[in-house]
């Protein structure tokens, strides 16, 4: 039977619809089967005769999203420990210079003025090796305060918080022909494979029209439901599927279901023996640390997946902030800079640009349970060579105010235009609706 791990709304329902039409039951569908589904029923186009991929479109560069949820405090990761405003608005939850990172120039971008967390010593590491760009003040006009909805809008690139993820978007315009007046075929030949998601749900960042990310927590839970049949089973079902091509018009039903079967059986076997191999480094023993370890090793095993995305929570801290902020800022600290070691031992670091964002920001003041309330703007990180390491835009002022909240310097679509642009190949307008200023974070 079809075990769907997502729930999708009507507009991904096409092939849902399908399997119902058909009256064919599948007992091999993977627990994430609606991606790819979604990824035969609307495939890639193929490349070009004689041609080994599709013209315009670099298949080699990886993007790795992650979201530190809950709304990370952006003032007690990247500490203004110069301004007195600041310790005097956080009496309690404030840090000083004798336990922080201060970061000079050392030849990047620079600010004598501003230090990291002192649990991000694997950050800093980054920093002073010119593989971390720290881009400040990122946000968007009449800031939303709701987790749930400004995650949408950071998801959507779209202030309304509507519409389909950024990330499937781009998947949509540049590969199946959205908003060109173009369709996909479901022939099963596609080059891109679905974006993946370490997590119970699939994100809203990563879905569009045409395709489903892939999303799972474990691999032990991401396996074919068909191995746990009997052997007979398994062998007829291998010998129905793998004959599908031979026996079906590549238009009819029945080959694409026979399609989606076998899909959904050899991505299931690809994820878990890359997740299975031993990582080339050694990660900490933390939850976010074995989702970055997981992609690490399917970028290792050679996956044409392009996007990844990844997320570590808990970071809504209203009350007694300061521990609790630190062991989560430390954890994803240590976690990216043990991804990137694992990145250059493969030789795969050049490939691959991380960016991290957080729903918004905390409040400049501290509040009465020595925590912070939800606020606004805040920083972004970017990981990897072909960063420009340091600061980019400015820093925003902690005395002019929005009714107590920074007032945001850097629109946030203004570093997805770039990464859109100058590292995955598409014309970033298409994509965002818009065209926003790149702030040259890019080294390329």
């Amino acid at each position: 039977m079809i075990n769907l791990h997502n729930n999708p709304d009507d507009t991904h329902a096409y092939t849902r619809r399908a399997f119902m039409q058909s009256s064919v039951v599948l007992a091999s569908a993977a627990l994430t089967v609606p991606a790819f589904i979604q990824s035969s029923a609307l495939a890639m186009p193929k490349p070009e005769l004689g041609l080994s991929s599709i013209p315009g479109v670099n298949e080699d560069n990886i993007l790795i999203i992650i979201q530190l949820s809950g709304g990370n405090d952006g003032l007690n990761t990247v500490i203004p420990f110069r301004d007195d405003t600041y310790h005097r608005l956080r009496p309690s939850i404030g840090l000083n210079a004798n336990n922080l990172h201060i970061l000079s120039k050392n030849g990047h971008r620079g600010s004598g003025d501003l230090a990291l967390n002192s649990a991000m010593t694997g950050i800093r590491e980054l920093y002073d090796e010119g593989e971390c760009a720290i881009v400040q003040g990122v946000g968007y006009p009449n800031p939303n305060r709701s987790h749930f909805t400004s995650t949408d809008i950071w998801h959507t690139a779209d202030t309304t918080g509507t519409g389909d993820g950024w990330i499937g978007k781009y998947i949509d315009a540049q590969c199946c022909g959205y908003g060109k007046g173009e369709s996909g075929t479901p022939d099963g030949s596609h080059k891109f494979e679905p974006p993946i998601a370490i997590g119970r749900q699939a994100p809203l960042v990563l879905t569009g029209r045409h395709m489903m990310p892939v999303s799972f927590e474990s691999p032990t839970l991401f396996e074919w439901a068909g191995g746990r049949y009997a052997k007979d089973i398994i062998d007829h079902h291998q010998n129905l599927t793998d004959s599908a091509n031979e026996h079906h018009p590549d238009d009819s039903n029945n080959a694409f279901l026979l399609r989606t079967a076998m899909d959904a059986r050899i991505a299931s076997e690809t994820i878990r023996n890359a997740v299975a191999a031993k990582p080339l480094v050694k990660y900490p023993g933390t939850g976010f640390a074995k989702q970055m370890s997981m992609i690490g090793s399917m970028i290792r095993a050679g996956m044409k997946t392009r996007v990844y995305y990844a997320s570590i929570g808990s970071f809504d801290t209203h009350a007694n902030q300061t521990g609790t902020h630190t062991r989560l800022i430390g954890q994803f600290s240590a976690a990216i800079r043990a991804f990137q070691k694992d990145l250059k031992a493969q030789g795969n670091d050049t490939r691959v640009t991380t960016m991290c964002f957080s729903e918004f920001g905390r409040r400049v003041g501290q509040n009465a349970s020595n925590g912070t309330d939800h606020g606004t703007a805040a920083p972004m990180f970017m990981f990897g060579p072909n960063v420009k390491g340091g600061f980019h835009s400015r820093h925003p002022s902690l005395t002019n105010l929005d009714n107590g909240d920074l007032k945001y310097t850097a629109d946030f679509r203004s570093v997805y235009a770039e990464v859109l642009d100058k590292w995955m190949g598409a014309k970033s307008r298409d994509v965002l609706g818009a065209s926003f200023k790149h702030l040259r974070v890019m080294d390329i």
